[in-house]
Order: structure tokens, then C-alpha cells, then sequence
């Protein structure tokens, strides 16, 4: 005899949550086949916003805070906007974390990858050439600043970084012998150089790395100037020379490189440093015999309204570091570029083993290196640097106003890379008046000029500035205190005035809750 459900559920309610549960798991099972298999709906914002939550652990993001927020999720983009699930357009005003430096569906490159996925993606450097590797590599030492004459590929700053103090570590190893007396790092206070173990030791953002030290090596970290204004930091430069020299007098023929990102601290806020500091640096270490490691994963390919920043700066560097821009944003792609006198310092017999001991399973990936050969042809092609320096102009004519705005402590601009500081009041604070961003405003030093007062932490000012923004159909980024502009290229002038009129209300609409 059958028994109707709703009186077997009564006989046996048991038996009813163990079907519900199965019934529950074969619908789960089954979804989950669907989208294996590219035959699930297309779900909207909200359904991938869970689905986000249930599965995804974010960068540089407190999760439980992440849990509480919506947010978009972006399906497609075009030119200098992103859309969302929803069909929603969003402005891209950080080039999707510096690196879309043409934008998004950027036909060159689109067609570069198209071609290149008609012929291989990927295949091993190990034992092998791969012919999009080989043309990236040449079409990189042409521009290049400098002797730099070697490429060596990996898959993000961070790592293009680590392999940087590798070379310069084992150079020394094999020029010196064993008993090498250079082994090590100089870097900058506030510098950051990535997230693996090498490039966090050489970083100096203790929000970022206090917790890690225990791992790291010991690197000596170098003043930069301080202040709340460039005129103040600039008449703080000899105070941090005046310390380079003691140290280089005491200690010079102990480092083997010293690692900077030129003109501009870009994680510490848009630090922009005194005019002629990077290239002073550079001099007095390579007097002593210093290897001079230049990071560019951020300022490269036309950031700082020169090819290279490098060539802003007058320096050359021994070893440079790109990554970012240089695929123009569609894979992940870094490389490490050399002199030839560190390339021939690994030079030798077989059993002499003087082999670099590195290297990645994507390295040179020929997907990537057709989306990074492509990229370059665009930031070489004519007009190109007139185009970024005229985006820079509108940049920084429309952010003028906000020089004078009583919230605002200062606008840091380096090339199309602008830092706007958030303060509660531009005197009245404690500490030495350094931008705050992500160094937690810790006085550094003594305060011998007016100082600003932040907003407590706890308020996250910069965070709430950028949710308003994305409220008016714009994505920009916080660091700390300090919101970030940096936008693609393709910006045009009308969409820049855009950028920072919503940053203009986006901060007053911020300041007028918190002080509510």
C-alpha cells in the first residue's frame, strides 16, 4: 500500500528530513554540474554577492566587514567603466588596481590574444624558447632606460621584486666568492615592493608587515622626508641624505643593493618625493659600489608622464622591476630586467653551478607576452605620452579646488597618479605631520610645524569616501586616509571632470556623516 506523503511524514518525520536533505543535495549536485559544465544561468548581482561571501577571500580586506557590505560584481567593462552584473556602469578611476593602462576590450590587445590563442597559451621556458617571449624580451631592452640588456619573466610585482634581491644576492655570492661581505638590503621607510617574503623584508609599511617579521630578513631602511606639505618635505631632504652618508661611510661595502620605487611611494599614499631625492640616492650608493634595484610595477609604461619614471629621474637602474601595466591589465605578467654585467656574474662551467636557482611554471606565458608585446606597441606608438601628460592636466586642474578644501590636507599628483589626504582639521594633530595613509599616523619624528589632526581610524574616512563614490558610478581606492585616482588612459576629458566632481561630493557627503 502507498501512504500519502503528509501521513508518512507523521508516521515518520525522520524519514521526510533525511528525503529533504538528499532532495537538497541533489539540486546542490546538480547546480554545481550546471556550472562545471557552463550551463548555469547567468545569476544577477545580488545571487553573486552571496555566492561571493559563501566562497571568496579578498586581498588587503577585513572579511567580516566584507560580509555586511554590498558591493558589485563586474560581468564585462569597456573603455574606462566597468559594469556590474545589473548592467550597472561603474568609471574605472584606478585602471582596475593600476594596471589597464589602455582601458578595457582594448582592440589591439584583444586581437594579440585572439591570434595568440590560435597558435599556443602557454609552454615551459624550461628547456624551450617561446617565440611571443622572445619578442616582448626585445621590444623591452629597446626601451628600457639604461644599459639594461636581460629579461626574466614572472607573474607579478611582488615576485619580479624577489627575484631582483635574488639576483643581486647570488651576484655578489659568485663575484665576491662565499665570504661575501654584501649581502645586504637597503630600502626606504614607508616603501612597498609586494607581498612575498623578499619583497615584504625591503618594505616598510608596518600596517602591511609588523606581523610577518619574525620571517623576514633584516634589511636597513633609510629616511624619507616628512611633512605635511612638499615644501616641508623638501627642506627635510638633507636630514635624510646627511643619514645616507653616515651609514654608506660606516657600512657601504656590506650592501648589495638598494631598492626604491623612483619619484613616488605609490602604496604609501602617493608619496611624492623632493625633486632630485630618488636620483641622490642613487649617486651615493652606486659611489660605493651598490647594486641599484628601481622598482617600476607602478609608475612604468607612462604613469609618471615618461615611459619609465627612470627617465624622470635620471637614474639607471642595475636591475627594474615591471609588472602592472605591462601585459596593459589582461594577465598576469612581471619581468626583471638586467644589466649585462649581473647576467655574465652567472656565467660559468657546469659543475661551477652558478645557475639562477628560480623560476615559475607560467614563466613567459604566451598568452600573456602577446597581451604585453601589443600593450607596449600602444605606450610607443606617437601621441601616446602627450596623451597621458594631457590627462594628467585635467587631472589636476579639475583636483585644484580641492587644495583650499578644509578637509583636505594636501593633493600629491606624480603623472596621472594623484593621492587626495583626508583630514579632520589641517592643524591641531600630534604627530609630525607625515601623511598618514597606511602608516596609522605614528609620529615619526618631532613636530616643528603645524600638524594636521585625522579622523580617528576607527572611522575609516578614506573607505567611506570611496563607498560614496561607488554609490555616484565610480570605483576609486583608499589607502588609509588618502583616496587614490588613477585612471586608464583611454579617460576621456569629460569622464575625468566626472571623476573628480563625484570625488568632490563623495567627500563632502563622508566628512558630513562622520561629524554628524
Amino acid at each position: 500500500m502507498t501512504v500519502p506523503p503528509d501521513e508518512q511524514a507523521a508516521r515518520d518525520p525522520d524519514a521526510t528530513t533525511s528525503r529533504d536533505a538528499s532532495s537538497t543535495a541533489a539540486r546542490a549536485a546538480t547546480r554545481a554540474s550546471d556550472r562545471v559544465a557552463g550551463l548555469a544561468a547567468p545569476r544577477d548581482d545580488a545571487a553573486l554577492r552571496e555566492a561571493d561571501r559563501r566562497v571568496l577571500w579578498h586581498p588587503f580586506t577585513q572579511m567580516r566587514g566584507w560580509m555586511t557590505e554590498d558591493f558589485p560584481v563586474i560581468r564585462a567593462a569597456e573603455g574606462a567603466e566597468l559594469i556590474d552584473a545589473d548592467g550597472n556602469r561603474f568609471l574605472d578611476g584606478v585602471s582596475s588596481l593600476w594596471c589597464a593602462l589602455h582601458g578595457h576590450r582594448v582592440p589591439e590587445i584583444d586581437a594579440a590574444v585572439r591570434e595568440q590563442l590560435d597558435k599556443v597559451a602557454h609552454s615551459t621556458l624550461l628547456g624551450l624558447g617561446g617565440e611571443p617571449s622572445i619578442e616582448l624580451a626585445e621590444a623591452l631592452v629597446d626601451v628600457a632606460p639604461g644599459d639594461l640588456t636581460r629579461v626574466f619573466y614572472s607573474d607579478s610585482g611582488s615576485t619580479a621584486v624577489e627575484i631582483a634581491l635574488k639576483m643581486a644576492f647570488q651576484f655578489w655570492r659568485q663575484t665576491e666568492g662565499v665570504d661575501a661581505k654584501r649581502t645586504r638590503f637597503l630600502c626606504l621607510e614607508d616603501a612597498y615592493h609586494g607581498d612575498t617574503i623578499g619583497s615584504v623584508s625591503v618594505g616598510g609599511i608596518d600596517l602591511f608587515h609588523s606581523i610577518f617579521r619574525p620571517l623576514l630578513f633584516q634589511a636597513t631602511q633609510l629616511p624619507v622626508p616628512r611633512g605635511p606639505t612638499a615644501d616641508v618635505r623638501a627642506a627635510d631632504t638633507d636630514r635624510c641624505l646627511a643619514a645616507l652618508d653616515a651609514l654608506l661611510a660606516r657600512e657601504g661595502d656590506t650592501f648589495a643593493a638598494v631598492v626604491l620605487e623612483p619619484g613616488v611611494q605609490g602604496a604609501a599614499g602617493i608619496r611624492v618625493f623632493p625633486e632630485g631625492f630618488t636620483r641622490a640616492i642613487v649617486e651615493r650608493c652606486r659611489a660605493r659600489g651598490i647594486l641599484v634595484v628601481v622598482d617600476e610595477v607602478a609608475t612604468g609604461f607612462g604613469r609618471g608622464d615618461t615611459l619609465f619614471a627612470c627617465e624622470r629621474e635620471g637614474v639607471e637602474p642595475d636591475l627594474l622591476c615591471l609588472a602592472k601595466g605591462l601585459s596593459g591589465g589582461y594577465l598576469p605578467l612581471a619581468a626583471t630586467l638586467s644589466t649585462e654585467r649581473i647576467f655574465d656574474g652567472f656565467g660559468g662551467r657546469y659543475d661551477e653551478f652558478r645557475t639562477f636557482f628560480h623560476g615559475h611554471t607560467f614563466t613567459g606565458n604566451a598568452l600573456a607576452c602577446a597581451a604585453g608585446l601589443a600593450s607596449l606597441r600602444l605606450c610607443t606608438a606617437p601621441g601616446f605620452l602627450e596623451r597621458t601628460r594631457a590627462l594628467t592636466a585635467v587631472l589636476a586642474r579639475e583636483l585644484a579646488a580641492l587644495r583650499d578644501h578644509p578637509h583636505v590636507l594636501e593633493v600629491r599628483g606624480y603623472g596621472s597618479m594623484f593621492g587626495v589626504e583626508v583630514v579632520r582639521s589641517r592643524t591641531g594633530g600630534a604627530a609630525d605631520g607625515s601623511p598618514r595613509n597606511t602608516t596609522g599616523g605614528a609620529a615619526k619624528g618631532p613636530a616643528t610645524h603645524d600638524v594636521p589632526e585625522w579622523f580617528p581610524t576607527d572611522t575609516r574616512i578614506g573607505h567611506r569616501v570611496c563607498l560614496e563614490a561607488r554609490a555616484r558610478g565610480v570605483i576609486i581606492r583608499p589607502l588609509g586616509d588618502t583616496v587614490v585616482l588613477m585612471p586608464p588612459f583611454v579617460t576621456t576629458e569629460a569622464q575625468a571632470v566626472r571623476l573628480i566632481d563625484v570625488l568632490k561630493s563623495s567627500l563632502d557627503a563622508a566628512v558630513a556623516e562622520v561629524l554628524s
